[in-house]
């Protein structure tokens, strides 16, 4: 029998502790946020249907963006025992240059669109947290401006090759000007992937005010209002910002780009050169042989192609094939530091995040991109402790094992 008894109300005083109510709404929630989709569930909230969309959204039925991600989802590590792993250095060593993490942010679109702070709060962050910052051509926010956000941090520079190149190397000359010291050459793009999403919303760029855009904007008046009163988007490369996204993407993009173009940009630009968007191992091998400094395996978030080969499986082959020659970067899928370390596992030098980041972003402006580097940089660290490794270079394939719900079927 349990003794019972009549509990003492000083007791009760003591069990009960409340907490204190804080005036700082924004930084509440995104304490609450345990993860990256804890992050993408405020960002729902507080962004209207088009923005958050355009973000989360994919091409066509999304098959690619489901497939990176569940391919993450999918492995199985093999932790060691009885290692000493106080003290965890999770730094690295990436083109030529240091990163605190070994993960940096991916360059993305429209992003004042997001949230007004932009690539502006990304790459503060990044500058803050010790780790690269990447700017896209399609960038809201000027090369010059990502330069003084992160003014001593390492920025990059994502060039789409357009139809008129007089653009592309003037950005490319730009960029090398302000000190940016590696060149994200994308390739997966000669056209832009059909975003279903964004049709649907009929998203554009600038926002068009409809009977539905306006009744999503009722419960979001704090994105409208950051909207309507700071500047207004400017891109990096574009001269005429009006039209829907596909619009804008194929009047940018040119689908007669070609190894020659490769050859002249790397002529033009004095630092590190990586090809993005790369999706089978027999371009790996012809890009190495032209001399890139990197790779970056990728289908462009599954924003491109759907069905797209996945980055996370192919990295492996990659890694045997051209892995001595060349450092190789993955993306897409990435939702969690163990991603990040599983690549590393596998081969991969480095990572990069896309919407992760972006989920932050709309969460609550440069605070909520921090919360999101934090996140992810304290997973990354946990999971190499839990594995017992001290260090990047301690990771192994031994370290991983994929587990494939889709296998390729063998042919004849």
């Amino acid at each position: 029998m349990v003794k019972r008894q009549i509990p003492d109300p000083r007791e009760l005083v003591e069990l009960m502790q409340f907490r204190r109510p804080s005036l700082d709404r924004v930084g509440s929630r995104l304490a609450r946020a345990q993860s990256i989709d804890d992050l993408r569930t405020i960002a729902r909230r507080r962004t209207p249907a088009a923005a958050f969309d355009y973000t989360d959204g994919a091409a066509e039925a999304e098959v690619s963006l489901q497939r990176a991600r569940q391919a993450f989802e999918d492995v199985e590590f093999h932790p060691g025992v009885l290692h000493d792993v106080s003290d965890v250095d999770t730094s690295t060593t990436i083109l030529g240059g240091p990163s605190a993490q070994p993960f940096g942010i991916a360059p993305t679109g429209f992003t004042r669109l997001m949230q007004t702070e932009g690539e502006i709060a990304g790459a503060g962050s990044a500058g803050a947290a010790g780790i690269p910052f990447s700017l896209s051509t399609l960038g809201t926010s000027s090369i010059e401006d990502v330069k003084q956000a992160n003014p001593d941090g390492r920025n990059w520079f994502q060039l789409y090759v357009m139809r008129d190149r007089s653009i592309s190397f003037g950005l490319v000359d730009r960029a090398a000007a302000a000190g940016f010291d590696t060149l994200l050459f994308t390739v997966d793009t000669p056209v832009a992937g059909s975003r279903r999403r964004d049709k649907r919303n009929g998203f554009s760029i600038p926002p068009q005010l409809s009977l539905g855009t306006v009744l999503n904007a009722i419960p979001r008046p704090w994105w409208w209002w950051d909207f309507l009163t700071t500047p207004p988007l400017e891109f990096a490369s574009l001269s005429s910002t009006g039209g829907t996204v596909g619009e804008l993407l194929n009047s940018a993009m040119d689908p007669t780009i070609d190894v020659e173009d490769l050859r002249e940009i790397r002529d033009r630009w004095p630092g590190r050169l990586v090809v993005k968007g790369v999706q089978t191992v027999e371009d790996a091998k012809k890009l190495t042989d032209l001399g890139v400094d990197g790779l970056v395996l990728s289908n462009h978030g599954g924003r491109q192609l759907d069905r797209a080969p996945v980055p996370f499986h192919l990295l492996p082959e990659v890694v045997r094939e051209v892995g001595d020659d060349v450092e190789v970067i993955v993306d897409t899928g990435i939702m969690h530091g163990a991603d990040v370390v599983a690549a590393l596992a596998l081969g991969a030098d480095f990572a990069l995040v896309g919407r992760a980041y972006l989920y932050g972003l709309m969460a609550g402006g440069r605070r909520g991109v921090d919360r999101a580097v934090e996140l992810l940089s304290e997973e990354v660290e946990r999971t190499m402790k839990l594995l017992q490794v001290t260090s990047v270079a301690e990771l192994e394939p031994d370290h991983v094992t994929q587990l494939r719900s889709l296998g390729p079927v063998p042919r004849d």
